[in-house]
């Protein structure tokens, strides 16, 4: 008793911690079946590479505009009775796409089911910030993103098993209406488990006012991460269409490679936080970058199965160091505004990275290697910034202390 006791604390497994773990793993089970096969289901559908393009583009796009809003209403009414709004969002969407069946349609669906994350993740990161002390709150953060690649890691072996035993339109659809249902769960249990929490009376609705309390160091991480989102958005809508139509594997093996990915993450998650808990945030920051800019370059030369299988080991590995950087921006956000601060960092950031997104389409059109070795360079300039110029000191945090803080009118 004494030992699970002492495991409890180590990963910090309060109440609501594993109320918000529980919702991950069922929302997160239902989008991933489908979502990684959503550029074949374009296809299947009637639409091209620019559907394709604008898929990813629109997912991006709406995730930051609603990042803001979810970190509003979280700081406004609490986490709590936030998540419920963003739930139902979530279930509206899958409803569209399960009655629906054009690729327009499918769009419109997923820009409100795929964007569940983004508007959920800064009320997410609140519970964490407000149950967890300082010292955990890395850990809190990698428990949320290991819970998150479980979902990650199945959902697409599921998806592709539907795919192949009832054709890509009829089992993306059986996804569809499963994932709802696990939706449905998920909104009644979160709010059973989770405790209820107090209102945030001035919670900044100016995106304008709310920028003023960003402080240096975060806006430099802000700079870095948008150029490294640049790398990862690029290709990914493509990444599924290169494994399948280029590689020549199958929709189940693409589920495998997932897989292998998301344990590769999930491997690494826990003593990570540990160590960075404990040391400087900076050099884990810089190494996941690093493992973002390579993921393309190494796609490149992976036209097999086994050299796809090292890819993805790669792509898990840019893990390494997310949740720390989650972690870092709860740190330098002032107290009664995180997720405001931390949804207002999403929503410029996706805004942007959204460009990408759409972009990807064009560079694609010109070659998959041109594609790849552009996201490589932006995700070599990202990294260079950061490790340049970026600041994670406890003396950067101390700047914003209350009384220095900017007045809002």
């Amino acid at each position: 008793m004494n030992k699970s006791k002492k495991i409890v604390e180590f990963l910090g497994l309060k109440r609501s911690m594993i109320a918000l773990l529980t919702m991950v793993i069922l929302v997160g089970l239902g989008e991933k079946m489908a979502e990684r096969f959503l550029p074949i289901y374009l296809m299947a559908l009637g639409g091209g590479a620019y559907a394709i393009g604008l898929l990813n583009g629109i997912d991006n796009l709406l995730g930051a505009i609603y990042a803001y809003p979810g970190g509003y209403l979280s700081d406004r009414f609490g986490y709590k009775r936030a998540l419920i709004i963003f739930n139902l969002i979530a279930l509206i969407g899958y409803l569209i796409v399960i009655f629906f069946q054009n690729w327009i349609a499918v769009i419109v669906g997923t820009a409100l089911f795929l964007s569940w994350t983004a508007i959920s993740l800064p009320a997410s990161m609140s519970l964490v910030s407000s149950v967890l002390p300082m010292n955990k709150r890395t850990m809190g953060v990698s428990l949320h993103s290991f819970m998150r690649r479980i979902p990650m890691a199945l959902g697409p072996i599921i998806g592709g098993t539907f795919i192949t035993l009832f054709g890509t339109k009829d089992g993306i659809r059986i996804a569809f209406i499963l994932a709802f249902v696990l939706g449905a769960v998920s909104l009644v249990l979160q709010q059973v488990l989770i405790e209820s929490t107090a209102t945030g009376e001035r919670a900044e609705i100016s995106p304008v006012r709310m920028f003023a309390f960003m402080q240096p160091s975060l806006k430099w991480l802000l700079i870095s991460d948008i150029l490294v989102r640049f790398c990862e958005q690029i290709p990914y809508a493509f990444v599924v269409v290169w494994c399948m139509k280029y590689a020549g594997i199958s929709a189940v093996d693409f589920g495998v490679l997932t897989a292998i990915e998301m344990v590769t993450a999930m491997l690494i998650y826990i003593p990570v936080a540990y160590l960075a808990d404990k040391s400087s945030k900076k050099p884990f920051i810089v190494t996941t970058f690093l493992f973002f800019s390579a993921f393309p370059l190494v796609l490149v030369f992976s036209h097999s199965f086994p050299a796809l299988v090292f890819a993805f080991i790669v792509r898990g590995l840019k893990e390494f160091g997310e949740p720390t950087r989650k972690a870092l921006i709860m740190d330098l956000a002032p107290e009664g505004k995180k997720a405001g601060i931390f949804g207002l960092y999403y929503l410029i950031r996706d805004v942007i990275v959204s460009i990408a997104a759409f972009g990807g389409a064009f560079f694609w059109e010109i070659s998959p290697k041109t594609n790849f070795l552009v996201a490589f360079g932006f995700g070599l300039l990202g990294t260079y910034i950061f490790a340049r110029y970026g600041r994670v000191s406890a003396a950067s945090t101390r700047r914003q202390a209350p009384s220095e803080q900017p007045k809002v009118q």
